[in-house]
């Protein structure tokens, strides 16, 4: 009935406001018209020939659908579903299906579309007119889904998939700060929320399936896409992708965690041409890089995952069937389908040379488990590949089977077979983007912001002391940064001189200057051989220092925008870009306060700001009220209380230097005894994992740690009060680490293992409760099995992973001999 119901609703009462929404309308009906016989009141007759077949029974247990479908299947028909179709403007010509459709490849059906009509950020050839609202976009993909249910043989529905690591890659959609951001907060709650939001817009908006979250561990800073990342760690990583992943995927759309596996750790960070040879031993394979992924695969059920275009240990990812079957789906029981990133096929024949030439790397993929191929090509350049392998009997028929079973099994999770079109055209206009959301993605502002330095509690500002505020930098007015590719598109960015103008008291007058730009004329270079600013670029610098002259307080904004920090933007120092370090060096030479706010999407070697700036805040790549949210922390109306996901080096000669690390890796170098023979570099870092200041100070006491771990099997439980010893409310992220003594290999010397966001008034005390598993105690032996050793084991809880407050060691004993 619901069913029927949909269909009249669809071919009476799809009107819009627009005149080419009410065109769109009447082809709908029109196209719907020539084929009604197939819709029935609860089932759609997808291959109409008049009966009700298998695959088009709900009542019938999915494996037997997949099967009957499977079995009518053509070779063409087969080879089509492996490939995907990338959206309008990028290799789709066309807003809506044409006759033409009918001769192009993809009349036997495709896999999946891939960011169709979504207005996508920076590509003017993607505009259209049927993003928003979010109505029109839900009928011009019914439009274009009716087409391959109405016109292919099978009618096997497409499956809509999109970018979701910043908010949905769409028009309008809800913004959020960088996954870099977002890791700031440590708040599992907070992504789960996020996960919820992005889900319901794109279920809305007409789409299936989300390629996110990113779950690399950025280890390198100097890496583009850090900005991209949770962070370092794999199990914060782990934990906030398990989420994400469980909260897209209630909301009935498939999560696609990328980029599987080890694509965050090419040599020296390259990025760009390099992307390639990953210096990771096996263990450190498994139990760092591959952590997030297990969790946010075989614990939260993902059932997308893409697979990433560098190789590992000589082998492309991408033709790996040691990555694809024998540890995605072998180990941990992966049911959907491995989508590649763009170009990692053609990669394993152009980049690695493994294959003589991309036929061969067709071949190696899809023998190796990849389900569909996704370039900036057409589908047929992968699909008469497969066509011709398996008729030159080099591809066998049972292997494209496999990965087009895969393929159907998503789809029928989707329920794209049950209902293959949206409906909820009132509910998408006034669901997406609202205000409910809204103050959730300020909230994630809010909790993404991190207080680096505040001397003398120069935070939050004394507006009796500040009458007048010079506001300048490269990213007091810039929006780029929080307007990404991968994000929403059309949104309306608050910037920080915006946000600042907004929350300031009336009575502060309020200045600005660019000062100067993101980077200089000389840059990259510039950063091996200094040179000094152009006329134009002292100009503005000493326009800065005259107007600093004049107020009683400077908020310089640096950082990074789109061009500095990002996909195929990796660096070779991580010191402020161009002219910055100057502009802020003029300004406090003038003797006026300095408050230094970062927008960037990397940690930054700060030294001299650390140094002499009294006040540092870290605000990442925000959303669309991330100027609105700094403003609330410089001026007390929020108390920051993020912590860094990722730690900050003093200098990229330190790198590799990150959290966690084995024992005496990062140790200091002594100036005399054992090994010492005098201090020749720098040590330590210049803010660690996990490091965060607050407005307000707090107090641990009374850690309880009782074990019921038995032959291997079992529970920690840990338990600690927190109380706020200040004047005012605010957060703290309480960390649980723990060490192993001794163990048969060379482990981490202090891994995180919990970590919880609790919100305390002044005076006010909670309980934070943690449970820790044998799993999380257990370590990859010699023979790479992944057991737990008896022994004594240190927890330890904290406030960053260098300010440990409280210890308990505990013994665990009747677990497997080493």
């Amino acid at each position: 009935m619901r069913l029927r119901l949909f269909y009249f609703i669809l071919i009476g009462l799809c009107c819009s406001n627009s005149v080419e929404a009410q065109k769109s309308s009447r082809r709908i009906t029109s196209a719907t018209s020539s084929t009604s016989s197939i819709y029935h009141q609860t089932w759609v007759d997808f291959n109409k020939n008049g009966k009700k077949d298998i695959y088009e029974d709900a009542s019938q247990h999915v494996d037997k659908r997949i099967e009957d479908l499977l079995s009518q299947m053509t070779l063409e028909e087969k080879s089509c579903q492996m490939a995907t179709l990338y959206g309008f403007g990028r290799v789709l010509k066309d807003e809506l299906p044409t006759p033409l459709w009918e001769k192009e490849i993809w009349k036997d059906g495709i896999g999946n579309i891939d960011e169709q009509l979504n207005n996508l950020a920076y590509h003017p050839r993607s505009v259209t007119d049927k993003a928003w609202p979010p109505s029109n976009h839900l009928k011009a993909v019914n439009e274009i889904q009716r087409f391959f249910v109405e016109k292919t043989r099978l009618g096997i529905p497409v499956d809509f998939t999109n970018e979701g690591i910043r908010g949905l890659c769409h028009e309008k959609s809800t913004s959020f700060p960088s996954q870099i951001g977002v890791g700031s907060t440590w708040n599992k709650d907070l992504v789960s929320q996020i996960g919820r939001i992005t889900g319901q817009e794109a279920k809305l908006l007409g789409y299936n399936n989300v390629y996110s979250p990113i779950l690399d561990i950025a280890r390198d800073p100097r890496w583009g896409r850090t900005v991209e990342c949770y962070g370092e760690d794999p199990y914060l990583v782990g934990e906030l992708g398990y989420n994400m992943v469980k909260a897209i995927q209630k909301e009935g759309v498939v999560a696609t965690p990328k980029h599987f596996a080890i694509y965050s750790a090419p040599k020296g960070g390259r990025d760009g041409h390099a992307r390639t040879d990953a210096h990771i031993t096996e263990r450190e394979l498994f139990a760092l890089y591959l952590h997030p992924f297990k969790r946010a695969i075989k614990d939260a059920g993902a059932l997308g995952v893409m697979s990433s275009y560098n190789d590992y240990n000589g082998v492309p990812v991408t033709s790996s069937s040691y990555f694809l079957q024998d540890i995605l789906r072998d180990a941990w029981g992966f049911k959907g389908y491995v989508v590649s990133d763009s170009r990692a096929v053609e990669f394993i024949a152009d980049k690695h040379h493994t294959a003589k030439n991309r036929k061969e790397a067709v071949l190696q993929a899809v023998n190796a488990g990849l389900n569909i191929r996704t370039d900036f090509t057409m589908p047929e350049d992968y699909i008469l590949p497969i066509r011709e392998l398996v008729k030159e009997g080099k591809l066998s028929m049972q292997t494209v089977d496999d990965r087009v079973r895969d393929i159907l099994r998503v789809k029928f999770w989707q329920g794209l077979f049950d209902k293959p079109y949206g409906d909820e055209f009132d509910k998408a206009d006034k669901v997406v983007s609202n205000d409910e959301f809204q103050k959730i993605a300020y909230q994630s502002s809010l909790e993404s912001i991190v207080l680096l330095k505040n001397s003398e509690n120069m935070l939050p500002l004394d507006f009796n002391k500040y009458k007048s505020v010079l506001v300048t930098g490269p990213n007091a007015k810039a929006i780029n940064h929080s307007v990404s590719r991968y994000g929403p598109s059309n949104i309306e960015v608050v910037s920080v001189y915006e946000g600042i103008k907004q929350k300031f008291p009336k009575h502060v007058e309020v200045k600005y200057t660019k000062g100067c730009d993101f980077f200089d004329a000389n840059w990259p270079d510039s950063e091996i051989l200094k040179t000094e600013p152009s006329d134009s670029d002292q100009e503005e610098i000493d326009k800065a220092v005259e107007m600093a002259k004049t107020v009683g307080l400077a908020i310089v904004v640096v950082g990074d925008d789109e061009e500095t920090v990002g996909e195929s933007r990796s660096r070779t120092s991580l010191e402020l870009p161009g002219n910055q370090q100057r502009l802020v060096e003029a300004i406090y030479s003038t003797g006026t306060p300095v408050v230094i706010v970062l927008i960037n999407g990397r940690p930054l070697t700060i030294n001299w700001i650390n140094k002499y700036v009294p006040a540092v805040v870290e605000g990442w790549f925000q959303g669309k009220f991330g100027g609105s949210a700094i403003a609330d922390v410089l001026v007390g109306n929020y108390n920051p209380g993020g912590k860094l996901p990722i730690s900050f080096p003093k200098t990229v000669g330190q790198i590799p230097m990150n959290f966690p690390s084995k024992p005496g890796a990062q140790a200091d170098q002594p100036a005399n005894g054992p090994n010492g023979s005098g201090k020749t570099r720098v040590g330590g870092f210049l803010y660690p994992f996990g490091y965060g200041l607050s407005y307000t100070t707090f107090k641990y006491s009374n850690l309880k740690v009782k074990s019921h771990i038995k032959d291997r099997k079992g529970e920690i439980f840990v338990s600690v009060d927190i109380t706020n010893s200040g004047k005012v409310k605010g957060d703290e992220i309480v960390q649980l680490y723990f060490s192993d003594e001794t163990s048969s290999v060379t482990v981490y010397e202090k891994q995180l293992r919990g970590f919880e966001r609790v919100s305390l008034g002044p005076s006010e005390t909670k309980t934070v409760n943690f449970v820790i598993n044998q799993d999380d105690l257990s370590l990859y032996n010699k023979n790479m099995d992944f057991v737990l050793e008896p022994g004594i084991f240190e927890i330890m809880v904290g406030a960053s992973s260098e300010d440990i407050r409280l210890r308990e060691s505990i013994e665990i004993k009747g677990c497997s001999e080493r």
